[in-house]
Formats: structure tokens, C-alpha cells, sequence
């Protein structure tokens, strides 16, 4: 049943790219193979479980005359040594006629334990999961972010091989450091390690003077703020989605932050404001709406530390602008960590960090890095920068 689910909501997800590649009858196909295979086991199910009742009321019948028979007869042609009286067998008789249903009871229950045990085993698989990242016994309290934000000899790996090693910077208060370089070269890792979504296998990385290992996750996160390319949004209104995680909101931050976001606008454009519905998946919006939807949740949210991780590659050009001018005025006087494939959204950033194959390879800014002529210059010549 599961598997069958599986492939329902993936056909269902993913209908535009079916229907454009007229992959229709394939899809129908692999639906039916795992539908005819579920249908089969279904019916077997069905026959076990509605023949097991029968059989047992059959079973126990057979053996109930058996003995009716069998004792009738050790009593009627006066077999020696019995000692069993008419009156002790027909109590006999009707104490094990009593336990019948029980028994079949029990019988028929058989099934429902396995079909339990196979469920509990899927949940205890999660359960038993092994808790990657650990909290800290007695965690440091973290205030605002006041000097600076240092990763120190980082190297991590997700399975056997490193993805980054030996990563060292350190990005001072109020400034904005950029991650640029080829896919694969560990810049989305970088993010994901300062929010604790993995723990570092090698080096530390400290929030001010404290390692963030020491500190409480949620406490952690509580200064984090996250723009990502995929603006995850929900099957709500639009005041909601900009709220979230961030309780007791008045109308007049929600509206402030909307305007920084540059989204106010098309906000009260909507049929009900900020009480429009936008869907599941925000899918009644564009995706530079989309986007600035996303900003605005995280100036809401005011944190100390900015991650911005490709926010505007999946944009058009004048969505483009309008989201980089909200992610400045996010960015202005914050800590900011910025990953970004179009060159163009980094060029003011305060210092520019040129990742390959998990190490840092070149450091500076837009200007410095363009003297050099090194990977950074190739990159922006690849992109037709100049």
C-alpha cells in the first residue's frame, strides 16, 4: 500500500512533465503493475482471512462431535475404568463448547498480530533511527551575534569521502560574504552545517566565542533566517505563511516586512489581501511572488545571521531585480552568507570566497578576485560577465 501511494502522489506531483514528454501510457503501466501486484496480494488476504472463520466453526465443530461420539460411546457400551458419568460428560461437553468461541477468537486474531508487527517494524525503523546531531548537556545561551561568525579547520563528509576539508574563514559582524563555484564544490554544505543541519566531522565552527556544538539547537536557529531557491510555502493565507515561526505578530510587522520584501504591493493586489489563500505550495503565485514571500518571512523573523542560497537562479530578469533589491535591504547591517551561481548578485559583497572540490581556493573581493585571473575570472567569463 505503500509503494502504491508512492507511485499515486509522484504521477499526480509530476503531471505537467508527464503529460509534456506524452509519457502517459508508460506512466499507466508501471501504476498498473504496482496496483495489479497489490490487488493480487489483496485477494489473497481476503480468502485467508474470510476462509479462517468457516474452517475454524468447521474444525471445531468436527471436533466437538468427535468427542460427543467418541465418550457417548466409552459411556453407553459401559467401558471398564472409565469412571465418567452421563451427568460429568455432558458437563464436559458444554464447558468445551464455551471455550470454542474463544479459541477461534485467538485463531482469527492471528492475523491481525502480524499485520500489526509488519506496521510496528516500519515505525521502529524511524524511531530506532540513530539521532545524527546531539544536544549539548548544559547549552550556552547565545545573544545577539556581536563579533563575528568563524568557521575554524572544518572538513566534513557525508559517507566515505570529504566534500569539504579544511575550510577556515571568518565573517565579522554586519558583513556579507559570498560562496561561489562549480556544483559539487560544498557551498550549499557550508550552509547546512551553520544551522546544525549536519555536525562537522573535523574543526568547529563558533557563533562569537561559542562553538555552536555547545549551544541549543532551537536557540541556534532562533538567530538563523534562510532564503532558499525552492520557496517552500503552505496551503494557507498569505499572513500566515509570513508568520510563520515567528508568533504573535502585529498586522502593521507583517505589513513592514512585506515591504521590504517589495511584496506589499501585490499582496493587496490579491483577491482578499492578506488573507488570500495562495494554495498548495504557494502555487497560486508567481515565482518571484513566490520569492518575496520568502523575504518577507524572514525579515518577520529578524535574525542575527542571513542565509541566502541561490534566492534568485530560478528567476526571471525583472523579478531578478526585485527580489535582489529586498534581499539588500534584508542584507543591510546583517551578517550574511550568500550562495549564488549568477556572479551578478555577488559583486557587493564584502569578501567573495571561490570554492573547487571542498576547499577555498580563492578569497577577495569582486575587484581583487577579477585582477587575479583565476577561477573567479573564468567563472564570470563563462557567464558572459564581462
Amino acid at each position: 500500500m505503500g509503494v502504491l501511494n508512492s507511485a499515486l502522489e509522484e504521477g499526480l506531483g509530476a503531471v505537467r512533465v508527464i503529460k509534456a514528454f506524452n509519457a502517459i501510457p508508460q506512466v499507466i503501466k508501471a501504476f498498473n503493475k504496482i496496483n495489479n501486484r497489490h490487488q493480487q496480494l489483496l485477494t489473497r488476504t481476503f480468502r485467508k482471512k474470510e476462509l479462517s472463520s468457516p474452517l475454524n466453526e468447521t474444525l471445531g465443530a468436527f471436533v466437538l462431535v468427535s468427542i460427543v461420539w467418541f465418550g457417548g460411546s466409552m459411556i453407553l457400551d459401559d467401558v471398564t475404568g472409565t469412571n465418567l458419568s452421563g451427568a460429568e460428560f455432558i458437563t464436559f461437553i458444554v464447558m468445551f463448547s464455551q471455550l470454542l468461541r474463544p479459541i477461534q477468537g485467538v485463531a482469527n486474531s492471528v492475523g491481525y498480530i502480524h499485520k500489526a508487527k509488519v506496521s510496528l517494524d516500519r515505525i521502529n525503523v524511524i524511531f530506532d533511527t540513530d539521532e545524527k546531531i546531539y544536544e549539548a548537556e548544559n547549552p550556552v545561551k547565545l545573544d545577539e551575534l556581536s563579533k563575528e561568525l568563524k568557521f575554524e579547520k572544518v572538513s566534513f563528509k557525508y559517507k566515505d569521502e570529504y566534500v569539504l576539508k579544511d575550510i577556515n574563514f571568518t565573517i565579522p559582524q554586519g558583513k556579507t560574504y559570498a560562496l561561489v563555484g562549480e556544483s559539487g564544490s560544498g557551498k550549499s554544505t557550508i550552509s547546512d552545517l551553520l544551522p546544525r543541519f549536519y555536525d562537522v566531522n573535523q574543526g568547529a565552527i563558533f557563533y562569537d566565542d561559542v562553538n555552536i556544538k555547545d549551544a541549543s539547537i532551537k536557540d541556534l536557529r532562533n538567530h538563523i533566517g534562510i532564503v532558499s531557491q525552492e520557496s517552500i510555502l503552505f496551503n494557507d493565507t498569505v499572513r500566515n505563511n509570513i508568520i510563520f515561526g515567528t508568533e504573535n505578530a502585529s498586522d502593521e510587522e507583517i505589513i513592514n516586512a512585506a515591504k521590504i520584501a517589495n511584496a506589499h504591493e501585490f499582496i493587496m493586489n490579491l483577491e482578499n489581501g492578506y488573507d488570500t489563500n495562495i494554495g498548495e505550495r504557494g502555487n497560486k503565485l508567481s515565482g518571484g511572488q513566490k520569492q518575496r514571500m520568502s523575504i518577507a518571512r524572514a525579515v518577520l523573523k529578524n535574525p542575527s545571521i542571513m542565509i541566502l542560497d541561490e534566492a534568485t537562479s530560478a528567476l526571471d530578469t525583472e523579478s531578478e531585480k526585485l527580489v535582489q533589491d529586498a534581499l539588500e535591504k534584508l542584507m543591510e547591517n546583517r551578517t550574511s552568507l550568500v550562495i549564488a551561481h549568477r556572479l551578478s548578485t555577488i559583486r557587493n559583497a564584502d569578501n567573495i570566497l571561490v570554492l573547487s572540490k571542498g576547499e577555498i581556493k580563492e578569497t577577495g573581493t569582486h575587484e581583487e578576485l577579477i585582477a587575479k585571473k583565476g577561477l573567479y575570472y573564468n567563472l564570470c567569463t563563462m557567464q558572459g560577465y564581462f
